[in-house]
């Protein structure tokens, strides 16, 4: 079964934690990996707030990745990561440094959004918010919407949050997740249509589009704001394949978000692949070029289902801390 998520690839889970109401609106988000999974990371906006990227070069020594954590609360969220590394060291998941099974070091790289306006300062995510998201992640449906790190997201003049896609390309599963929170638009407020709504598979969206212009209520410029995010596969790909990967998932949030990679954003995404399947046979003729051409099918489907969760991430959103949400602007029902 296909959840339409990134879930799809198998062994990936996904866990949220949040926080909303008595001044707090933020949260956190977790997908956790099966060993050996490899990853490398993207980062196109101004102003990114990151832990652990310079680790996923390739250059550098570690290959394996045990989790993603994104997070609310700008750089103060980043303290977040350090309950998910707790809550691997405990199951005595990471980088192996030691005889003993317990003496390893969870590889966790982190990226966070700036959300501080939508709850009272000094609310942010800690390391606990890290450790609850990896207590109920999980395979299956993920969770949309205003959970986890899209809790307090924005985008453009909407209230943005967490959004999930899934497609199989060549016998592979490519997934992601988006945490919207844009200092640009997501929808043409013209008309109320996505800019990724041509990506649509199989009427995911689930709704026709207005065709009219929305009432937007006026909604104070954040000049802060960041989209981050995860694309993940099933093939096994090397860290600098995996650096392609989230290079073309960035050219999806293009798509999705008009304008992207602004100053103002930390727009940052990694890509994760858990290698259960080969790339290519081991005896495909022509070698190196059958391989990039199998790589080049995977980036052009990381680009479309990126642009898909960023949809997701703005149609699921619901109200909250006065921004108003897709579905408040241009109800399904027309009215």
């Amino acid at each position: 079964m296909t959840f339409n998520a990134i879930t799809d690839v198998e062994g990936v889970l996904v866990g949220h934690h949040q926080r909303i109401g008595d001044g707090w609106a933020t949260g956190t988000t977790v997908v956790l990996l099966p060993p050996g999974s490899t990853g490398a990371v993207d980062g196109r906006g101004g102003a990114p707030g990151t832990r652990e990227t310079d680790l996923l070069l390739p250059e550098n020594l570690v290959a394996q990745v045990d989790a993603i954590c994104l997070s609310g609360g700008s750089a103060y969220g980043l303290a977040a990561a350090d309950g998910v590394m707790s809550w691997l060291g405990s199951h005595n998941q990471g980088f192996r440094v030691g005889a003993g099974e317990h003496e390893v070091v969870p590889i966790v790289p982190a990226a966070v959004l700036f959300d501080l306006p939508r709850g009272e300062w000094g609310n942010r995510p800690s390391a606990e918010f890290g450790s609850l998201a990896c207590s109920v992640a999980a395979s299956g449906p993920v969770a949309q919407g205003c959970v986890g790190a899209g809790t307090g997201a924005k985008v453009g003049s909407l209230k943005g949050g967490v959004g999930t896609a899934g497609v199989a390309v060549d016998g592979f599963t490519v997934g992601a997740l988006a945490a919207v929170n844009a200092a640009g638009e997501a929808v043409d407020v013209a008309t109320g249509t996505p800019w990724a709504a041509d990506h649509e598979v199989d009427g995911e969206f689930g709704r026709s589009w207005p065709g009219r212009p929305g009432v937007l209520p006026p909604v104070t410029p954040t000049d802060l704001n960041t989209t981050i995010g995860v694309v993940a596969v099933d093939a096994d790909l090397s860290k600098a394949e995996c650096r392609r990967l989230a290079v073309a998932a960035q050219d999806g949030l293009a798509r999705a978000v008009r304008p992207a990679h602004s100053m103002f954003d930390g727009d940052t995404v990694f890509a994760v692949a858990t290698r259960s399947r080969p790339l290519v046979p081991a005896d495909a003729p022509f070698g190196p070029m059958a391989r990039a051409a199998a790589l080049d099918h995977l980036c052009a489907a990381a680009a479309e289902v990126f642009a898909r969760a960023v949809v997701h991430g703005v149609l699921a959103a619901t109200r909250l801390a006065g921004l108003p949400a897709y579905r408040d602007v241009w109800p399904a029902d027309g009215r």
